[in-house]
């Protein structure tokens, strides 16, 4: 099988990459040329790259030339402007779905990585499920919305939608943020770190797509990809401390606390240019009642489960920072 990645460069991409090659798979890669590949350089000799953006319609169209398969990973999750994450996530998912269409001839299979931040918040009571209408509560989330809606209304290829939850493990940079605070001794807890919330372990959401490539049955479904059982902030955070041998100070905040802290870091985006995970625009999805969401779907149609534990995927994610040198 002959597959498209874009974003294999990226923390979930890589991965996804990886799960590729250890498929055999016969792998292109759509990178942009100043991509920093430096979670990939090794697998770069074992797979065939064309250079160019998700603006550049003639390069994707080259790209997918006699391809089996398009697994579309690239996305932008934090941004300086609004309008920034739709060029991205929806006219760049946009552009993929025209090239697609052009060689749907060849062309099996379009999956698509989208995000739970496109169903909404939901709650041990009402877990989001895949079946309801979408409910973002960022710009993030409408963005990768309307990047479905390219997708499912206008591919003329058969395709899978994948919502993951929220994502982590080794290579990624946003949960680090929450390793640090742990390794400095601080837990920040916002309303007692109470809320509950579906997390997923990189490698897990890897062998999602593995699995979505090989079943029939993934064509036209939208699928969450999340562990089972949900935990809280509060669980994670301990988790963690107690991998490390901490016994961290917890930093009970209200959480009218996140407006001037995600304020002062879009101030300091704008000073820096470099766009903060911590953002306003993230404001509504941090004083959501929770990040919950089912699994049945993917379950009953695919036969996956998400098997790291939350006590595994932190250990493999905290040896892999400090290999690094990050902690």
């Amino acid at each position: 099988m002959k597959i498209l990645l874009t974003g294999a460069n990226g923390f979930v991409g890589s991965h996804i990459l990886e799960v590729l090659l250890e498929m055999k798979a016969r792998v292109v890669l759509l990178l942009r040329p100043a991509a920093d590949c430096g979670f990939i350089n090794e697998s770069l000799k074992n797979v065939e790259i064309h250079r160019g953006a998700l603006d550049e319609p003639k390069i994707i169209e080259t790209a997918l030339h006699d391809v089996d398969a398009v697994i579309h990973c690239a996305g932008k999750t934090k941004a300086l402007r609004v309008a920034e994450y739709d060029a991205v996530n929806y006219i760049g998912t946009k552009n993929i779905v025209t090239a697609a269409n052009i060689c749907r001839y060849t062309l099996k299979h379009f999956v698509y990585i989208s995000s739970l931040a496109v169903s909404g918040p939901g709650d041990l009571q009402r877990p989001a499920r895949e079946i309801e209408p979408p409910r973002p509560v960022s710009a993030y989330g409408r963005s990768k919305l309307r990047g479905e809606q390219a997708v499912i209304g206008q591919s003329r290829v058969p395709w899978t939608v994948l919502r993951p939850a929220a994502v982590y493990g080794p290579r990624d940079a946003d949960f680090f943020n929450a390793f640090r605070s742990v390794k400095q001794r601080i837990m920040p807890l916002i309303d007692r770190g109470e809320r509950p919330l579906s997390l997923i372990y990189v490698r897990d959401v890897a062998e999602a797509v593995r699995d979505s490539l090989a079943k029939p049955e993934a064509a036209g479904k939208i699928f969450h990809v999340a562990a089972e059982p949900p935990c809280t902030d509060k669980v994670l955070l301990e988790e963690i401390a107690g991998q490390m041998g901490i016994r961290p100070l917890r930093l009970n905040l209200p959480a009218v606390a996140l407006y001037p802290i995600c304020l002062a870091n879009d101030l300091l985006a704008r000073l820096t240019g470099r766009p903060q995970i911590l953002n306003y625009q993230k404001v509504a999805e941090l004083r959501a009642p929770g990040w919950v969401c089912t699994t049945d779907r993917i379950r009953n149609t695919l036969g996956f489960t998400a098997e790291t534990t939350l006590p595994e995927g932190v250990r493999r994610t905290l040896a892999w920072y400090r290999r690094q040198g990050w902690l």
